[in-house]
């Protein structure tokens, strides 16, 4: 059974209701409901296979939802085009490679901004988050290590000004201190500028290290959710993940 959160419509930055998808005849992802109200995280936890990554790309647009609504401080964007969605703020970080190997760091920060004076003007807040992007401005990006690329996703997203970031497994194959730099950019930028993040996690200490709030994906359906902090949270999330 899906659950709801108990924010209203009117505090939610992002809700979703009742969204179902999935890839030709076959429906991945049923009847989801959740909202995520501004400066607060919610990670979607759950096994290899079940839904999560699916759900992301359904609500960037990637994958036509069958059913449901997704919308974006009150607005519907479910089913609207990637590009339109990027542009009403919502970035999305894939789990995935997503750079363009042959393109500079600058080059494929630019992609996240829509006038090109912008980058030059946010590139104080890439270099307070990961300043080896910075310095690597003019390096060929296929040539940073996995873990600068992976920095230089989410500074690409970091970027755009996003109300919402959606983040896919952020934290696969990082280093440890790697993995705290980035719960600490994460926290600050939900804290201090009020973005909305969901993300989707397989790390549960860096997951639960960073999110306000949890929700257990099983074949395609939410089965579970509730906040971090609670004194259950431990015991809820050994008997659906078996930590």
């Amino acid at each position: 059974m899906s659950g709801v959160t108990n924010q209203s419509a009117g505090e939610a930055r992002l809700q979703v209701a009742g969204l179902s998808s999935g890839y030709g005849p076959v429906t991945v992802v049923r009847d989801v409901s959740f909202s995520i109200a501004p400066g607060e995280i919610l990670v979607i936890l759950g096994k290899n296979g079940m839904g999560k990554s699916t759900l992301l790309k359904t609500i960037m647009g990637f994958i036509r939802a069958k059913s449901g609504s997704v919308r974006l401080d009150g607005s519907e964007i479910a089913n609207r085009a990637p590009h339109l969605n990027a542009r009403e703020a919502l970035a999305y970080t894939p789990q995935e490679y997503a750079i363009f190997q042959d393109l500079t760091v600058e080059e494929n920060l630019r992609l996240g901004v829509t006038e090109d004076r912008l980058l030059g003007a946010r590139m104080g807040e890439v270099e307070a988050a990961f300043p080896v992007i910075a310095k690597r401005f003019k390096q060929r990006a296929g040539t940073l290590s996995g873990g600068e690329q992976k920095m230089l996703l989410l500074s690409r997203s970091l970027v755009s000004r996003p109300k919402i970031m959606l983040i896919d497994e952020i934290s696969e194959g990082l280093q440890p201190s790697m993995v705290n730099r980035m719960a600490q950019v994460l926290r600050s930028t939900s804290a201090e500028k009020g973005v909305a993040i969901l993300l989707v996690e397989q790390n549960l200490p860096f997951a639960l290290s960073v999110a306000d709030r949890y929700a257990i994906l099983k074949i395609g359906e939410i089965v579970e959710q509730g906040d971090v902090a609670h004194a259950d949270t431990a015991a809820t999330l050994e008997r659906h993940l078996r930590i």
